[in-house]
């Protein structure tokens, strides 16, 4: 009878490499690889309307927006995620083909099957992102935007959409409106 065979975690490093000649997507946490699904007409819709009103703000200045194919490496949690969206103004990720590292906003769109994941072990994940000022997350079904602000004092506040002020990023000086946000949904 044969010995199973022993499976040798993927560093980091090496899933980044394997994962640039995949035809579908991954994330990478702690040596585990995870398949990403596609996503519905609504979460790409969004985070779309997110990324372009993001683009045109940003056209001129020392910030970029990336979009959902763009990997963000968070090397204190072993992980590397796909966001929704991400913003960043570090001269290292405005040179970067593939990967990110020093994000200034990050804006996830809710799914049922990745809500609590992303307010939970992702966002935990996000905030060792010390470069990180705001963390958005995008609820379409209840026409939600949450905007978590990491303070001077490095602790994390919540700013709800639910007095209707929409999506405010105060480290972008950056404001959009609901109806702007969840266009065409």
């Amino acid at each position: 009878m044969g010995l199973p065979q022993t499976i040798t975690p993927l560093t980091r490093e090496d899933f980044i490499a394997w994962e640039n000649i995949q035809p579908d997507k991954h994330e990478f946490v702690a040596g585990e690889v995870f398949a990403m699904v596609g996503a519905r007409r609504v979460h790409v819709t969004i985070a779309g309307n997110c990324f372009v009103l993001l683009k045109n703000h940003l056209r001129g200045g020392p910030c970029r927006a990336f979009m959902a194919d763009m990997k963000l490496e968070v090397k204190t949690a072993d992980a590397v995620f796909y966001p929704d969206v991400l913003v960043t103004c570090h001269a290292d990720d405005l040179k970067a083909e593939t990967t990110m590292h020093h994000p200034t906003v990050i804006i996830e769109v809710l799914s049922e099957s990745t809500a609590a994941y992303d307010r939970g072990d992702k966002f935990a994940s996000y905030r060792q992102l010390e470069s990180l000022k705001e963390y958005v997350l995008i609820d379409p079904d209840q026409r939600r935007v949450e905007v978590f602000r990491r303070m001077d004092n490095g602790d994390w506040l919540l700013a709800a959409s639910e007095s209707g002020h929409g999506l405010i990023l105060k480290s972008l000086d950056f404001t959009a409106g609901l109806d702007a946000v969840f266009e065409d949904v």
